[in-house]
């Protein structure tokens, strides 16, 4: 199994946080957005408590995410990136290869819907070009999409085209004027709303009151999107909303997330990729 976390940080210096997650989960492959943490000081935390050894995967564009990994670097190499992504080819020995696209797009805060759908179109066509480039469509995206699932950008054909439902995903794609568009299955579905198997894990990433007569408050804006090549890979209760790295929580008394941690909440994935081992 490989474990991947993902969290927008907020730029708090939470490095000693991030380690204690890494050292519970033994997390893999961290994926931070908004991260203002030197790297040689959170390698330096990561390191000492763990135990293993971290290095810290270069860029090539994107300023918007940083990656770090205690596999060698040569097995994880950017193919595409842009402002806003970075999309790369992990590539481990006796396992199955994969992309891993991180991203954090743009808030509807500072952008319209128009800008923000014509955002994922791009980002799509990017993980479609390197899809090409590696002969393979085995993709995971990880983000914080700033956008729920339900928004046009998350499922609309030319956007990232990603549906609530694995079974519609496992068709692989859908026709729309004459064209087709590659599905992405998005799980982060089963947890909207307060319906769980868990009732301490709060119903979304990323809580925000609106004083307007649309006011959900609980909004899941960080994500997990497969491609159906990877739903072999994937088992639904391998994927969690995390509130608290074992010590500490990341939720105040009233539930909602606690600023001086992030304003969202991290995920943690977990991926089958030596269910079929290559010699």
């Amino acid at each position: 199994m490989i474990t991947f976390l993902f969290w927008n940080i907020k730029n708090n210096p939470i490095q000693s946080i991030i380690a204690r997650l890494a050292l519970r989960h033994e997390v893999d492959v961290i994926m931070l957005a908004e991260c203002d943490i030197e790297v040689d000081t959170l390698l330096s935390e990561l390191n000492n408590l763990t135990g293993r050894m971290y290095y810290h995967v270069s860029k090539i564009g994107c300023e918007r995410i940083e990656i770090f990994t205690r596999f060698p670097i040569e097995f994880i190499t950017p193919i595409l990136e842009s402002d806003k992504y970075t999309i790369c080819h992990l590539k481990l020995p006796n396992a199955v290869d994969i992309l891993l696209s991180v991203a954090h797009l743009q808030s509807k805060l500072h952008i319209e819907k128009v800008d923000q759908d014509s955002i994922s179109r791009d980002f799509s066509e990017s993980i479609k070009e390197a899809e090409k480039n590696i002969s393979h469509s085995r993709t995971v995206v990880f983000g914080d999409l700033n956008m729920s699932p339900f928004d046009g950008g998350v499922i609309m054909a030319s956007g990232l085209n990603a549906t609530m439902s694995r079974f519609i995903a496992q068709e692989k794609s859908r026709e729309v004027r004459d064209k087709y568009y590659p599905f992405f299955y998005n799980p982060m579905w089963n947890f909207l709303g307060d319906f769980n198997s868990d009732p301490s894990v709060p119903p979304g990433t990323y809580y925000y009151v609106k004083s307007t007569e649309e006011d959900i408050r609980w909004y899941i804006l960080d994500q997990v999107l497969l491609r159906s090549e990877l739903l072999t890979y994937f088992n639904i209760k391998d994927l969690m909303i995390l509130t608290s790295d074992g010590s500490d929580s990341f939720l105040t008394k009233s539930g909602i997330p606690k600023k001086s941690t992030s304003d969202h909440l991290p995920l943690i994935l977990k991926l089958n990729l030596n269910y079929i081992t290559r010699g």
